[in-house]
């Protein structure tokens, strides 16, 4: 009688979600040569994602112990509740397993990554879209049979390699598959590439799956605290406005008076710095509870944020900073001798180009449609830069050194009109309803970006103003604002918005 016939053969039945560009495909081929080197066999099917970020590729790998005279019949993708090891590159892919039925109590074990790579969903978000780590965590944790989790991707960082190493060496350590970690070592040494880095990021896993540490989960990217006001300035033309925080402001809003400061000075330059701290003073002014810091603390939030608006400008400036271009090399692991390209889109409405003219100038091209029509035809489109060629640094660096004109422009006078609009509404609340106030003043956070993004958030916004001098008088206007702006903030088409002022019966 034949083995098969009285003992079914050892199975282990794997399934990987990995997204674009993290080396799924590598992990795959490292387990499958990992079975077959000790005789077993392996056979391995994947379903590609859509792109990247929006959707991962699951990769399906079943093992069978050696079969003498037999050939095993193999399934071609997991199956849920008949997976033993489901390997997640990040923490969201691992709640994805545990929704599709691929996760269960009784069989799978999970290993994981805890750090997030965020989905075209919670970007696009106008306010916090980042889905609850924790929440997902406990899910995942109730429903596999063991979890092995850890941040992955800095374990591979840390040692010059990428993510499939660590998931392969966290699979090593988690002892899920009857294979020794010497055995899992002896894969990366005959692929051949990468071969020391790998190792590093394999053995690092290992430790960290071995060691079972509760993860430390990605810290929400919303929740920003200030650091400590500095006791000297960076300059000596600095120090002044540093002192004058100190003499003339509430000590609870100092450190956020200080990160205000440092935002808009390196926005523009000292001057504007002394502009923002006479703004936010002009506030406090108007609050007749001028020693309570709640205010002063909204105020030099959010102040800081308008005045720092993105602008062309701006954004060439970001881009070709240094410290810029050395997390981007930093990010692909590039050695000293290494060259990376990046290539930049922009598409600036003309709005922006315009934005960019001396005001009277471009209220001339208003003015002239045929000269305007003219313009926009060679400007009102997207383009591709590549920073890295010396003609497209020189266009970005150009861009980025219209910065000392940046007062005289256009687009600069209607941000301080609309600032100023906004600072008067903040000001007459202030005398009749404090919380109206506050909530007047985070009203801001919505409007961000540039472009299209900058207009859909300006719209809201004013619509919210709006409001709020309708709201004026009402003793629950505060959190009825509140209310609002969280709805606002909710979703890209401003549906959330027209859904609740409609509940309260206002204006949309």
């Amino acid at each position: 009688m034949s083995r098969l016939s009285t003992l079914q053969p050892q199975t282990f039945h794997i399934a990987i979600l990995a997204l674009g560009g993290q080396g799924g495909g590598v992990l795959v081929d490292w387990i499958v040569d990992l079975a077959e080197h000790a005789g077993w066999t392996a056979q391995s099917t994947s379903v590609a994602g859509v792109a990247q970020r929006t959707g991962a590729t699951i990769y399906y790998i079943e093992l069978v112990e050696p079969t003498p005279g037999h050939e095993p019949v193999l399934a071609q993708m997991a199956v849920p509740g008949d997976v033993d090891v489901l390997i997640a590159s990040e923490l969201m892919e691992a709640g994805r397993a545990v929704e599709r039925g691929l996760v269960t109590p009784e069989r799978t074990t999970v290993i994981a990554s805890s750090h997030r790579t965020y989905a075209i969903q919670e970007k696009m978000v106008p306010g916090n879209g980042v889905a609850d780590s924790a929440g997902v965590l406990e899910i995942v944790q109730r429903e596999s049979r063991r979890l092995v989790i850890d941040d992955m991707q800095a374990l591979a960082v840390q040692h010059g390699s990428v993510i499939s190493a660590s998931l392969f060496g966290a699979l090593a350590g988690s002892g899920a598959l009857p294979f020794t970690v010497k055995d899992f070592e002896a894969v990366v040494e005959r692929s051949g590439v990468g071969v020391k880095a790998s190792l590093a990021a394999l053995r690092a896993a290992v430790d960290a799956a071995q060691r079972s540490v509760p993860p430390e989960l990605p810290t929400d990217p919303m929740l920003t605290a200030p650091r400590t006001l500095p006791e000297r300035a960076a300059s000596p033309r600095l120090q002044p406005l540093l002192e004058r925080i100190r003499d003339r402001f509430p000590r609870s809003a100092w450190n956020w008076l200080g990160e205000g400061l440092a935002r808009v000075v390196d926005y523009q330059d000292v001057e504007y710095g002394a502009e923002y701290l006479d703004r936010v003073a002009h506030v406090l002014a108007a609050d007749p509870a001028g020693a309570d810091g709640e205010v002063a603390i909204e105020a030099a939030r959010w102040i800081a944020v308008a005045m720092s608006y993105d602008d062309v400008i701006r954004v060439a400036d970001l881009k070709t900073r240094a410290e810029r271009l050395a997390r981007v090399r930093r990010e692909v692991g590039a050695g000293a001798n290494d060259v990376v390209g990046s290539e930049e889109y922009f598409h600036p409405r003309l709005e922006e180009a315009m934005g960019l003219l001396p005001r009277r100038l471009a209220d001339w091209l208003d003015a002239s449609p045929a000269v305007k029509g003219w313009v926009a035809r060679r400007l009102d489109r997207g383009r591709r830069i590549r920073s890295n060629t010396l003609r497209g640094h020189l266009q970005l660096r150009l861009a980025a050194g219209l910065r000392r004109w940046r007062r005289g422009n256009r687009r600069h006078a209607e941000e301080v009109a609309h600032l100023e609009a906004w600072l008067a509404d903040v000001g007459r609340a202030l005398a009749r309803d404090r919380a109206l106030a506050i909530e007047l003043l985070r009203c801001r956070r919505l409007v961000k970006g540039y472009s299209d993004t900058h207009a859909r958030g300006s719209s809201r916004f004013d619509q919210l103003l709006r409001t709020a001098r309708e709201l004026l008088g009402r003793p629950d206007a505060g959190s009825l604002l509140g209310s609002l702006r969280e709805a606002a903030l909710r979703d890209a088409d401003g549906r959330a918005l027209s859904e609740r002022l409609q509940a309260l019966g206002l204006a949309t």
